[in-house]
């Protein structure tokens, strides 16, 4: 079983696994006839504790940042088409659509294009797209193991980060897997914000992939990433009590993340049997001033350093054609400082949430996923329950490792 480092990591002991289990790669099209596809997204969702009242205690969250409305919704349909421009670029662009409490909103989700043929394993890419810092941010959601992204992402990423910006790319002409890459972005997203105040450069990362396999039967990947990133007056909810207010922070946003994941599948035919361990850590510092408008009573200023980190570990196993079972385990703590009458808004409590999920696709294209979560990310504990399907149209490539 041989990686092939110029096609996304992908490695014949993913062969035959569902395309809704990884992220994207290039479907095969040509300049007149691209790949368009459709990814439709549902859910029900039902929480023991008023969703209105989500925090993550010592964190300072995106102002959309959240849970999903509870009952019926539609979750992030997603319409991508993508083809080669020619023989030296390909172009890809996908938007998702997301109905909740009777309102629809749009989003571009990515709109970018890449190098095709430059020489000695250099890729570049430029546009609106996933960042590839971290295992799992680079994966679009209908691609998850689950139906949420993990706390540390909630709180770090917003959920996974996207901007507009230039990537560069390195694969060593190796035997075992190895590529760099540094990206250059605009700022405008969290954790970073106004990113014009930065001259339109605001945020930058790097990361480094190493991979291999493991006899016949597993392959592994590790990877380690940076970002910097400036937040120039970035909005946030006070995650303390519900409607108390925002705070306005401007300084800057480091964060590193170490990941890896390990895949077995019996005897490398991944079409009966595979289990999947997946885990992050990510660390955040962030350092500058803080401001809380109103509705509290004064408007409060000061500086504003905090140390915050969190991982997740999760495993996947399909047991036998079609079905599968996944244990996730999230945790965060923080340690803020702030030299105000702020400090009482940073709640003394760690969040931490355990999941459990079961999984059937009819086919590669379409799955249904029932998934519990004790979720204690608030002081108290919320029983979660989400019955979520999954739906694919049209043209869906192999995805990445």
């Amino acid at each position: 079983m041989r990686l092939d480092k110029r096609a996304a990591f992908a490695v014949p002991l993913l062969i035959g696994m569902s395309p809704l289990a990884f992220g994207q790669a290039q479907p095969s099209s040509n300049a007149f006839n691209p790949a368009i596809s459709l990814i439709l997204n549902g859910r029900y969702t039902s929480y023991s504790l008023d969703p209105a009242g989500y925090r993550l205690p010592g964190f300072l969250l995106e102002e959309e940042a959240g849970l999903p409305s509870e009952g019926l919704s539609l979750d992030e349909t997603e319409l991508a088409i993508s083809a080669n421009i020619d023989d030296k670029f390909y172009g890809s662009v996908s938007a998702s659509i997301e109905q909740t409490n009777g309102e629809t909103s749009g989003d571009l989700e990515e709109a970018f294009f890449e190098t095709l043929a430059l020489p000695k394993g250099f890729k570049i890419k430029a546009g609106k797209f996933l960042s590839d810092i971290g295992y799992l941010n680079p994966i679009h959601a209908h691609a998850w193991d689950f139906a949420d992204a993990p706390l540390a992402y909630v709180a770090m990423l917003n959920g996974g980060y996207s901007d507009t910006g230039v990537q560069g790319r390195w694969v060593a002409p190796t035997t075992l897997f190895f590529e760099v890459g540094a990206e250059l972005f605009s700022g405008d997203t969290f954790p970073g914000a106004n990113g014009a105040d930065s001259s339109g450069t605001g945020a930058w990362a790097m990361f480094a992939h190493v991979g291999g396999d493991v006899g016949t039967t597993s392959s592994w990947r590790a990877g380690l990433s940076y970002q910097d990133a400036d937040a120039n007056g970035r909005v946030s909810t006070l995650g303390v009590e519900p409607n108390i207010g925002t705070a306005v922070f401007t300084g800057s946003s480091e964060l590193t993340i170490a990941d890896f994941v390990w895949k077995w599948a019996k005897n490398g035919n991944p079409r009966d049997r595979y289990y999947v361990v997946q885990a992050e850590y990510l660390h955040r510092k962030e350092a500058g001033e803080i401001e809380a408008p109103p509705p509290l009573p004064v408007i409060l200023t000061g500086g504003y350093a905090g140390k915050q980190s969190g991982f997740y570990v999760q495993g996947v196993y399909q047991f036998r054609p079609r079905w599968r079972v996944g244990l996730r385990y999230d945790r965060l703590e923080a340690s803020n400082t702030v030299d105000t009458e702020l400090v009482p808004l940073f709640e003394d409590h760690t969040p931490s949430r355990e999941s459990a999920m079961v999984d059937f696709s009819n086919s590669e294209f379409s799955r249904f996923r029932l998934q519990y979560n004790r979720d204690d990310s608030r002081p108290e504990s919320d029983d979660q329950i989400v019955l979520q399907y999954t739906m694919s149209l049209g043209a869906h490539g192999a995805h990445r490792f």
